[in-house]
């Protein structure tokens, strides 16, 4: 694939469609979610909650990436934190998405009000380890056989970044 400029923006529900396209590559490549059902627009719709950003990444043949954020805990105490994920479709990986998808995600959550962005990485996926390195996240520690897939106890790496908001969180 030749490469392209790539463009980031917040996603809208119109772009629902590409982004299950895209996690279900994710959850049918086994390396980046528990998850095993695959997803249709309609449960992305349910992501645009107002609250938590959702961004994607563009070329010139469409959407490649993207990246949203989600309620970590109900609790009110914990509602400037936001658990993260972030995918690239199998055509784009390695040429940037990720990143682009990360760093828009990483602004969008501190205009939005948020001061930290977790996740759970396999320890596998060691991109994705280091393209979150490279954005200044850092592990916090390792869940050990935090859940199965397809039957096998999988670790999980925690990682998070401290964000600078523009203003408060909205309940």
């Amino acid at each position: 694939m030749t490469l392209t400029t790539l463009r980031s923006r917040s996603a809208t529900p119109e772009d629902a469609p590409a982004i299950a396209r895209i996690y279900n590559q994710g959850i049918e490549d086994r390396v980046a979610t528990f998850e095993t059902r695959p997803r249709t627009p309609d449960d992305i719709h349910s992501w645009f909650d107002g609250v938590h950003p959702v961004v994607v990444v563009e070329n010139d043949q469409g959407i490649v990436a993207f990246a949203s954020a989600s309620t970590y805990r109900a609790r009110d105490c914990y509602a400037g934190i936001a658990e993260f994920s972030v995918y690239v479709a199998r055509e784009a990986r390695g040429q940037g998405a990720g990143r682009a998808a990360m760093e828009a995600l990483i602004a969008a959550a501190e205009d939005a009000g948020f001061w930290k962005l977790v996740s759970r990485v396999f320890p596998e996926n060691t991109a994705s380890l280091a393209l979150l390195h490279r954005l200044g996240f850092r592990d916090v520690g390792v869940y050990e056989k935090h859940a199965q897939l397809d039957g096998i106890w999988r670790d999980v790496v925690i990682v998070e970044r401290l964000l600078s908001p523009k203003t408060p969180v909205r309940v």
